[in-house]
């Protein structure tokens, strides 16, 4: 059943940026620019009580005046806060991240996410029983391989959402979900909650607004309180350190895929201790060789090793020996999807690319996180 839930649209989607695309959210394809409102948790407290003071019992003879230790005093009942259930935290309103008003009256049971990193979000605040449908590229958890597709890199599947009849539908800003798209469900009478992260920071911030939309305020919480943690961990443990000139490889054909100055990947590198090259124009993510080996990268990152790309690679390419990275052996693959998808994980994908642009560094071992390059032989 849907629940009521109205909302207001306020200003226009992005246009569409120019690049590459990947099923990591921010990873190949989409510039970084959007606001979010974060969202304060409710706390209700349960208060207890004392036992009653004790009656005195009258005696005929004469007692004698009791000692402390013959007459213990009652002890209080203390006071126990109390987690509010979902249902509880409704109705309430959420401004998503294009500063639509959502009017939400009951926790939703019905989610479709069109986005892996939503998916991903969504499990992680243990509401993965509450998903009825996702996209063909979530991959996190394993149980969201098996969601319904209602997504693809060509669009949403309308008809298939419809079916679904849900009371929330998480969609991706900056048209990773299209724009027409979000529009035409909206005029169904679909609610869509509009997300995207152009910072970091903003990640967190966004974790807590699902949270927040779906009822799991206490679980966001605790998660982002967690990522804070780690990421604290990682910056302070680069403070001082040398920053060289990087660059982060999102791809090579049919163009050299890059960073745009002020995205989410430049946020990323830059909180990892390096200086991100990147292209001329936010709205682009191609760069070409001559800038490149102009800027003349000191350590280079493969985003793409997942797709058999490896740093043994790069001297054949020609015109890349003249770059200091390829020349003294720094090129250096990650895993592209912890990196730049914006979700949970996040903060061992900064922690895995810190490790890669300074090796050296006292930084704990990330957490489930490895390349998908093979070993040079």
């Amino acid at each position: 059943m849907v629940v009521p839930i109205s909302f207001v649209r306020k200003g226009n989607a992005p246009m569409r940026k120019t690049g590459p695309s990947a099923p990591s959210d921010h990873g190949k394809g989409f510039s970084y620019a959007s606001t979010l409102i974060g969202l304060a948790l409710t706390l209700f407290l349960a208060f207890g009580c004392q036992a009653p003071a004790r009656t005195p019992t009258l005696s005929a003879q004469p007692t004698p005046t009791p000692t402390l230790a013959s007459t213990p005093a009652p002890t209080p009942t203390p006071t126990v806060a109390a987690t509010p259930s979902p249902a509880a935290l409704f109705p309430r309103t959420v401004v998503d991240d294009e500063g639509t008003t959502l009017e939400i009256d009951a926790p939703p049971t019905d989610i479709v996410s069109l986005t892996p990193a939503n998916t991903e979000i969504v499990f992680a605040l243990g509401a993965g029983d509450r998903l009825r449908g996702g996209t063909d590229f979530d991959d996190y958890p394993p149980e969201a391989v098996d969601l319904p597709d209602v997504a693809t890199f060509t669009g949403v599947l309308i008809e298939k959402v419809v079916d679904i009849q849900p009371d929330l539908v998480l969609a991706g800003g900056n048209n990773f979900t299209p724009a027409g798209d979000i529009d035409r469900l909206r005029d169904l009478g679909i609610p869509v909650l509009v997300v995207y992260a152009a910072s970091v920071d903003q990640v967190l911030d966004d974790i807590n607004l699902i949270g927040a939309a779906i009822g799991a305020d206490a679980e966001a919480d605790e998660i982002t309180s967690g990522m804070r943690q780690r990421i604290d961990e990682v910056t302070a443990a680069l403070a001082g350190v040398d920053r060289p000139r990087v660059f982060y490889e999102l791809g090579i054909e049919p163009e050299i895929f890059g960073p745009a100055p002020g995205s989410f990947v430049a946020d990323m590198v830059s909180l990892a201790g390096g200086e991100p090259i990147t292209t001329t124009d936010p709205a682009v993510f191609s760069i070409s060789l001559e800038r490149l080996v102009t800027e003349d990268p000191e350590v280079i990152i493969l985003g793409d090793a997942a797709y058999g790309v490896c740093p043994q690679d790069l001297a054949t390419r020609p015109g890349w020996v003249a770059m200091t990275a390829v020349r003294d052996g720094r090129v250096r693959p990650v895993d592209d999807i912890v990196v730049t998808r914006p979700a949970p994980r996040l903060a061992e994908g900064l922690a895995a690319l810190a490790l890669a642009i300074h090796p050296d560094t006292d930084i704990a071992p990330p957490v489930g996180v490895s390349t998908h390059c093979p070993s040079p032989d």
